[in-house]
């Protein structure tokens, strides 16, 4: 391996490039700072819900917007990287993390507060995607999939720890102050990045589908922004979404047949190997993001966790997820992917069964624990097989297409069952308390006034505020109903999870090749680059 005077970015020698390991702290420094900003605000969901009055429709809007800005502009984006350079690219959304995470940091209302998770997550956009393409374009052989299981275990798993820091600052300080975790690491990965990546690694001079960018960006938001609004009824909002979902999807599709350099390609898109992974991947990313999203409500707002607890039960995901990513790149050595992709979705799966069905009032926290657990186990042997096929399915030159759509299954998955499980619960939770207020006594429900009753139905945070007013016995008797209502739209959430878990699963096994297959697709992949 050669070596490079210092401070001169690195070089591609053999398999790898020189001074691999810097390479990798910067490539996998920069993932955990987009995969902490992913979540982060769910663990402080609870307290931003009574400091800024936000509705549980608010909150989930709040939580899906990072992901919102970060799915609706990658495939975009990744495209850019290829052209102009994926260090500039990696440099700008570092750069521009800055800002945006101080913003959310000091927002004064919901509203504020959704908008800068959003250009946060445009910046990740820049950021997060270019950290697998380098990898993708950087390593070869053996050291790419090593180099992509420690991008996939240590990034997702040490950002899982991102929440137990994020519950601790609650404890001590302000709500904002969990949108700054990720800045000490960002600055890191910045300086390490600008010393060490090259300025470029199988970038290629072409157009730039600019038209389909911008049809890919209106569709994706478009289509997550339809099922955020569902649970509205069918308003004009919701109408107009659709139709631009629609409209703009299927022009972005009819583009990519005809562009010159197109985003997608389709022929690479059409690959068992490229559209199953993207789709078990989506079904994986979502389900974790969603079981983090009603996890941190309900174990502080049903089981009566404090911040720093609710973080804390979360750590056995973290742990499970970087154990699970190297012991699955022994198993895609061997058997091959697909049976690395049978394992993850089935722990995932199991993890929604049990939590189904014990996750209830005065849940013991064995049954938290082991969840969380099971679910990492799941993300972990996943996540590997998701990172591993979609680069090996497409030549070094469209790394910017599999990098991109890998960040979508974290992130297109990730918004899509955030909103799904945001809005079955919401749904779920105003229904039942409706349903106990429509069964009070008529001297009782006469004291309830309109206002209450909206507010309590809104969001817990409003029960809460509602029950405050109320002498000891009736609070009591309000904050368990509002309890009950949001253990049965975690339930309802829980269950089209697992639901699409097992659809996932089963598509897995039917479709996805066996070794031998797998391999030799590679192999002509690369051949034919």
């Amino acid at each position: 391996m050669s070596t490079n005077p210092a401070g001169s970015p690195a070089t591609v020698t053999a398999d790898r490039p020189s001074r691999s390991s810097l390479v990798l702290l910067a490539l996998v420094t920069g993932a955990i700072v987009a995969n902490i900003n992913l979540g982060i605000a769910n663990v402080a969901l609870p307290t931003i819900g009574r400091e800024l009055g936000a509705s549980q429709d608010q909150l989930s809007n709040i939580a899906d917007a990072f992901a919102l800005g970060l799915a609706s502009t990658v495939l975009y984006l990744g495209s850019v990287g290829d052209r102009y350079g994926r260090k500039l690219m990696f440099i700008l959304g570092g750069i521009l993390t800055i800002p945006t995470s101080m913003m959310a940091a000091w927002a004064p209302n919901a509203e504020f507060l959704t908008l800068s998770r959003f250009l946060c997550g445009l910046s990740a956009a820049l950021l997060f995607p270019t950290t697998l393409s380098l990898i993708g374009s950087l390593y070869r052989g053996g050291a790419q999939v090593k180099a992509i299981a420690l991008w996939s275990g240590v990034g997702g798993g040490v950002a899982a720890v991102g929440p137990i820091i994020g519950g601790w600052l609650l404890e001590n300080y302000w709500w904002g102050s969990v949108f700054l975790v990720t800045l000490p690491l960002d600055i890191l990965a910045l300086v390490v990045g600008i010393i060490v990546l090259p300025w470029h690694s199988s970038e290629e001079k072409f157009s730039i589908d600019h038209l389909g960018g911008v049809l890919s960006v209106l569709g994706v938001g478009g289509l997550v922004l339809s099922i955020e609004k569902a649970d509205q009824g069918l308003t004009p909002t919701l109408i107009a979404c659709i139709a631009v979902a629609i409209l703009a999807l299927v022009g972005f599709f009819w583009r990519q047949t005809r562009a010159p350099r197109p985003l997608v390609v389709i022929p690479l898109a059409k690959a068992r190997t490229f559209w199953v992974s993207f789709l078990a991947g989506a079904i994986t990313f979502g389900s974790l993001i969603g079981a983090m999203f009603v996890g941190q409500q309900f174990t502080q707002n049903v089981l009566g966790y404090n911040t720093l607890t609710a973080a804390a039960v979360v750590l056995p995901a973290a742990l499970m997820t970087a154990v699970g990513g190297q012991l699955a790149g022994r198993v895609i050595a061997q058997f091959g992917s697909r049976i690395s992709y049978i394992i993850g979705l089935g722990a995932v799966a199991l993890a929604f069964a049990v939590m189904l069905v014990t996750w209830q009032a005065g849940a013991p926290i064995g049954w938290i624990l082991g969840v969380y657990a099971l679910v990492g186990t799941g993300v972990g042997f996943a996540a590997t097989p998701a990172s591993h096929c979609l680069m090996s399915s497409v030549p070094s030159s469209n790394a910017g297409m599999g990098s991109a759509f890998l960040d979508l299954t974290r992130d297109f998955g990730g918004a899509i069952l955030q909103a799904i499980m945001g809005g079955l619960l919401a749904t779920a939770y105003a229904a039942s308390l409706t349903n106990a207020f429509a069964a009070l006594p008529a001297d009782q429900a006469s004291k309830l006034s309109d206002d209450a009753a909206d507010q309590i139905t809104s969001s817990y945070a409003g029960a809460e505020q509602v029950a405050a007013s109320y002498p000891q016995a009736p609070a009591s008797e309000l904050m368990a109903a509002a309890a009950q209502a949001f253990t049965d739209g975690k339930s309802l959430a829980i269950g089209a999870a697992l639901a699409l878990t097992v659809i996932g699963l089963l598509l897995v096994i039917i479709v996805f090749p066996r070794k031998a297959r797998e391999l030799a697709y590679y192999e002509s992949i690369q051949q034919s680059a």
